[in-house]
């Protein structure tokens, strides 16, 4: 005779949106013993991606990867090491200052598809159904289960897949979001941020290369922050000899097409954007930024926290949860957090107490990505110069070094410790001693 556990199906979570914050959730309610179906409306898993940059992993997220792919190596040998975290000034002369300096940063820098590849491929072969373009949902009217309708990309056909559980990881611009708050609306930050990855490691010795090196010597190791007027970069090393570099751009809000923060670029306008950059920034970054093939242009968005998370069988995690900047590097980090917790507390209370669970993860996540997400946003406007409720604009000529202090990546708010994780009053969840190690 069978035992119990084995009569008794698996739950099941169906999950919207492959990037990340999906193949991260996959991860997690596998290991916490769900049957797991990602959608995603791309045909393939993605071997590049035209618009990938540089990410940023920090040391929770690194274990909790790690443990996932089990395995301390396969992580490692992916990415680069950043125990730096270094803000310098460049005045009109190109002459740089170094502001702040950490030295115990203890991050690790990936690029979006090597990470992407790395979570994927450690998945079971049947999670992952490419090319289905989430459609609709419903839930039962006794709440037991959730609808989900899908349309095949390939061949028209619409497809309905029934869970216990609907995961929204399908990014800041979120349609499930959107179904139950359809009045929410992102906030522009004031500025976009031209990005690009230049890969040299067909000329490694090129003077391009070898001048950053000199102008940046601690790359790949660093992340770099130069801060102009009214402006800052960011500049750090990839894997396989490739540099990453961020410019944010104060300006008007642009105009956006369809369902995306990513613009389309003329050439003109990249031409434009090097001919701007020779002007505020060293001859050296200039170069790197003439040389990458095919920089692109986000704009930057965020919104205030939400006050809920979950509804019924449905529950938002990654950036259709917290749509941030991208300041505190936090985007990837909360993701991957969010899955793990999600997954904890499904395995705690089981699918027979969905709600509770879904209850214990809003009340553990909410209160550290609110305060991550307005944090990051203060950064932000810290680095490009712009008004601030409570101070005059950073000024990275007059600044004192207690202002200089606030450029720092430490100050983000649970940046060392996650006390809701270690909340014993109310058996929440202890990451480091439930597989994290």
């Amino acid at each position: 005779m069978g035992s119990e556990s084995e009569k008794k199906p698996k739950a099941k979570a169906i999950i919207i949106g492959g990037s990340i914050a999906g193949v991260s959730c996959a991860h997690a309610l596998t290991l916490a013993g769900w049957d797991v179906v990602v959608l995603e409306k791309t045909c393939a898993p993605p071997t590049g991606s035209p618009t990938g940059a540089g990410l940023g992993l920090d040391p929770m997220s690194q274990k909790l990867i790690r443990s996932w792919l089990g395995d301390s190596d396969s992580l490692r040998t992916a990415t680069v090491p950043l125990t730096i975290d270094q803000n310098q000034a460049i005045d009109g002369k190109k002459i740089r200052e170094t502001l702040t300096r950490d030295e115990n940063f203890n991050f690790r820098a990936a690029h979006w598809a090597d990470l992407h590849g790395l979570l994927y491929d450690s998945l079971a072969g049947n999670i992952f159904s490419w090319g289905h373009l989430f459609l609709s949902f419903s839930i039962s009217g006794d709440k037991s289960c959730v609808k989900v309708k899908s349309k095949v990309l390939e061949t028209g056909e619409i497809v309905e897949t029934v869970g216990d559980l609907l995961v929204a990881a399908d990014g800041c611009l979120s349609s499930i979001r959107e179904y139950f708050l359809p009045n929410l609306h992102l906030r522009y930050s004031g500025y976009c941020a031209w990005r690009g990855v230049v890969d040299f490691s067909e000329n490694e010795k090129s003077e391009t290369i070898q001048c950053m090196r000199r102008a940046y010597p601690d790359l790949g190791n660093c992340l770099y922050f130069d801060l102009g007027s009214g402006s800052h970069c960011v500049i750090y090393e990839l894997l396989n000899n490739r540099i990453n570099w961020i410019w944010y751009v104060n300006q008007p809000q642009p105009e956006m097409k369809g369902r995306s923060v990513t613009m389309k670029v003329s050439r003109d306008m990249i031409e434009r954007m090097q001919q701007e950059a020779e002007m505020v920034w060293v001859p050296e970054l200039v170069n790197v930024m003439k040389e990458t093939k095919e920089p692109f242009l986000n704009a930057i968005y965020d919104c205030d926290p939400l006050e809920q998370i979950f509804w019924d069988n449905v529950v938002l995690i990654g950036d259709a949860a917290h749509p941030t900047t991208p300041h505190g590097l936090r985007s990837t980090n909360m993701s991957v957090l969010d899955a793990a917790v999600l997954g904890k507390c499904l395995e705690k209370w089981g699918v027979e107490n969905l709600r509770s669970a879904l209850e214990e993860f809003q009340s553990t996540r909410l209160p550290v990505t609110s305060e991550q997400v307005l944090h990051a946003r203060r950064m932000g406007r810290l680095k490009q110069g712009l008004l601030l409720p409570d101070r005059e604009p950073f000024d990275q000529r007059t600044a004192t070094p207690e202002d200089c202090e606030e450029l720092q990546q430490k100050n983000m708010p649970f940046f060392a410790d996650l006390p809701l994780l270690l909340d014993s009053k109310n058996d929440t969840l202890d990451l480091l001693e439930t597989g994290a190690a």
